[in-house]
């Protein structure tokens, strides 16, 4: 027996030697010739180990893998492909780690938890920012004991230029963690505060630490939270304020440019003077819905130039918040609209800095139940029905797979949510809803859902980190989500 395997042994190495010198039969195959050109790419890359002058950090609000998947098929799809073969702008950054983002107290975390990490260095628990885990949720008498320092007060100390952008309301968790402190992520305006709470609310914070000099500009919703309740912005809408504070008035009073449309928007001075860029009442539109108002990438390009004239450099976070939203309304359809504009951002971002100077992260807070249900030939629209394999062919069959009800279902489903096919008093089998293409793949759609929810829920599984620039190799493995926070600092602080 010994020597059967010594011998096989000796014919597999002699055979490896002889492919190591003599062509493979695949050299030609095109799927080779680019994974060798791909390897070439990856053999020439070094580590930049400079000081970052600028640290960009980007995050798509719910992004995991799974929603950023769907994105690159959309986009791909969407540019006339079969769409997998498609690379968004952050998965041609050439180092990538994953990272763990539970909460201290949570498997499945929220997004205060997940932005305080990315934006303090410190996990904590869900629904609290800018805080440690000593302080319980909603207690406002241990914000001073449990405070610790955020990345708006870093990287001003520095003596960086810093900007939060955001699609959702500024005042929201994963912005908020960027430069507030708060027993909880709801204190957006001081109508939800405890009484007694000697704590600012969020929105008081963020002004504060505009005429402070730690934010430069902040763009994004949330404009209610500014304003008083009796007093009405420019689109009609009530403010939320109960304490009579007009804080926009405060920040123009104290020489910020405040602009609220598209107009306003491009006519502000990016010469260094403060920007505030409130452009909803609440979060700002979908993408999908876009109008009289400012996209990810031009809002990402106005505060790079608005930035750059600081000579110590600075610091940009910035977040396309309503992926979130639409992952927990099971409508793929916006999710991935959102995705693509939010990859429209860090292509932006990239090509308006240097590689040597400026460290990009890319990266999500958390992910959410997305499921993605075989077996899905290929071409099979992300949004519509999963198409039959073709085993002749490379394009998917124009006929739906059939669940064992009989009937089509979609390439993407939810794990749970408003779409459930479970109804109260009803045998779920053989009474789902028939779907059709073209129901699938209108922009309203709500995805079929397992688990009967108010609103789709977050996951808890790792999130992809993509990065380039100065100590960007340094992400790499599988790592716990504060280290982002300790990449930055050690990148703009290096000697």
């Amino acid at each position: 027996m010994k020597s059967i395997v010594c011998s096989a042994l000796a014919l597999a190495l002699t055979g490896s030697a002889a492919f190591a010198q003599d062509a493979l039969p695949q050299q030609n195959n095109d799927w080779f010739t680019a994974a060798q050109a791909e390897l070439a790419r990856k053999a020439a890359v070094q580590p930049i180990t400079k000081k970052a002058r600028n640290v960009i950090l980007l995050v798509a609000d719910g992004n995991g893998v799974g929603t950023n998947y769907a994105t690159r098929l959309f986009d791909g799809q969407q540019k006339g492909n079969f769409g997998d073969e498609n690379v968004l702008a952050h998965e041609t950054f050439p180092h990538l780690a994953l990272a763990k983002t539970y909460n201290v107290n949570a498997q499945t975390p929220d997004s205060a938890g997940t932005g305080t990490a990315m934006h303090t260095g410190v996990k904590t628990k869900a629904g609290v920012i800018g805080v440690d885990e000593t302080l319980n949720r909603g207690d406002c008498s241990q914000v001073e004991a449990a405070t610790i320092a955020n990345a708006a007060e870093v990287f001003s100390a520095m003596g960086k230029s810093v900007g939060v952008i955001s699609t959702a309301r500024l005042t929201h968790a994963t912005p908020a963690s960027a430069y507030a402190h708060a027993a909880d992520r709801n204190f957006e305006d001081n109508s939800k505060l405890p009484e007694g709470c000697a704590v600012p609310d969020i929105a008081a914070q963020m002004i504060e630490a505009m005429m402070d000099g730690k934010i430069d500009i902040a763009l994004g919703g949330g404009r209610r939270h500014f304003l008083p309740k009796d007093v009405t912005d420019e689109e009609g809408k009530g403010g939320k304020r109960t304490d009579g504070k007009n804080l926009i008035e405060d920040a123009r009073a104290a020489g910020v440019q405040y602009v609220h449309d598209d107009e306003t928007f491009k006519a502000a001075k990016l010469d260094g003077t403060p920007v505030l860029g409130l452009f909803e009442s609440s979060h700002m539109k979908y993408e999908a819905d876009r109008t009289g108002e400012p996209s990810l990438a031009e809002m990402t390009e106005a505060a790079i130039k608005a930035l750059q004239t600081n000579d110590e450099g600075f610091f940009l976070t910035i977040e396309a918040g309503r992926v979130d939203h639409a992952n927990h309304d099971g409508n793929l359809a916006r999710v991935v609209r959102d995705g693509v504009a939010f990859a429209d951002a860090v292509a932006k971002a990239d090509e308006l800095t240097n590689d040597e100077d400026t460290l990009i992260i890319v990266t999500a807070d958390h992910e959410h139940a997305i499921a993605f249900q075989g077996y899905a030939g290929r071409g099979s629209d992300i949004l519509g029905l999963s198409m039959k394999i073709d085993p002749a062919g490379v394009k998917a069959l124009d006929e739906p797979n059939l669940a064992a009800d009989g009937k089509p279902y979609t390439t993407v489903g939810y794990l749970n949510g408003t779409g459930t096919i479970l109804t109260e008093d009803q045998d779920w089998f053989g009474t789902r809803p028939a779907l059709t293409q073209e129901q699938a793949i209108d922009l309203d759609y709500v995805q079929q859902a397992l688990i009967p929810m108010s609103s789709e829920t977050h996951s808890g599984e790792d999130v992809a980190i993509y990065a380039k620039g100065p100590f960007a190799h340094l992400l790499n493995g599988t790592v716990e989500q504060n280290l982002v926070f300790h990449i930055m600092q050690h990148a703009a602080s290096a000697e």
